[in-house]
């Protein structure tokens, strides 16, 4: 069973407060949305999430383990892994090093053909097993948004944040992330989808967060989120409320 708690998790840089007494629950292989204007708070809260950051206040706990202020690793073996708006593949190593690299970082004892033969498997289903010896150097903006999936999938992390997965991806490719996401959503991972790409993450999500200013104005259904008045005037633009 999944359970990611956050209690009252506030961020605050200097003066400035980017997150503000954000408090929510994911309870099991939920697929969640989390959108918000530009500056709202979205990196900042996922920063925190995955260890990159500590709160200036509040408490995040995954399966009754408390993780805020702990190291990114750290927070990787407890369950929750990430993506980012920029990739970051590892530009000397081909695919094939880059996918054992989390994995072995994980569990240096693993067996390596065994891990091999993961690889294999993941890099066919994201269409991408042409590319196993190429190096991340050669590959497109696009290919590298997969091999960072397919990175996160040789963690096996219970909790998958993904940051803009289809941002500058072409639309052949995006399908294949639709996919990814309905894979590991039903293999019982919950999802947490950051996206300006507001087609998507209407199709794909089952509930919706709406960060503004920092804090967290709407929880609830993608259909009842895009009617509400607050979230219309701070995100989606009057334009929607007629859609």
């Amino acid at each position: 069973m999944i359970d990611l708690q956050l209690e009252n998790v506030t961020k605050n840089f200097g003066g400035n407060r980017a997150v503000n007494n954000v408090t929510f629950r994911v309870e099991g292989a939920e697929l969640i949305g989390l959108i918000g204007p530009n500056g709202a708070g979205k990196t900042t809260l996922v920063n925190m999430m995955s260890g990159m950051l500590r709160p200036s206040s509040g408490t995040i706990h995954l399966n009754g383990k408390r993780i805020d202020g702990l190291k990114p690793f750290q927070v990787a073996n407890a369950g929750l892994g990430r993506t980012f708006q920029v990739t970051r593949a590892l530009r000397r190593m081909t695919v094939m090093e880059n996918m054992l690299v989390p994995a072995l970082a994980m569990n240096p004892s693993a067996n390596r053909n065994m891990l091999e033969e993961k690889v294999h498997d993941v890099l066919e289903f994201l269409t991408i097993s042409h590319l196993t010896n190429e190096y991340g150097r050669a590959l497109s903006g696009g290919q590298q948004k997969l091999l960072e999936l397919a990175r996160l999938l040789m963690l096996d992390p219970a909790v998958i944040i993904l940051d803009e997965p289809f941002a500058g991806v072409h639309p052949r490719l995006q399908e294949t992330i639709y996919g990814y996401i309905d894979r590991v959503h039903n293999e019982g991972k919950a999802i947490i989808l950051i996206s300006h790409d507001m087609g998507a993450v209407f199709e794909l999500s089952k509930r919706l967060l709406v960060l503004d200013f920092g804090t967290l104005i709407a929880d609830g259904l993608p259909g009842e989120v895009k009617n509400d008045p607050i979230v219309i005037e701070a995100y989606l633009g009057a334009d929607e409320e007629d859609e």
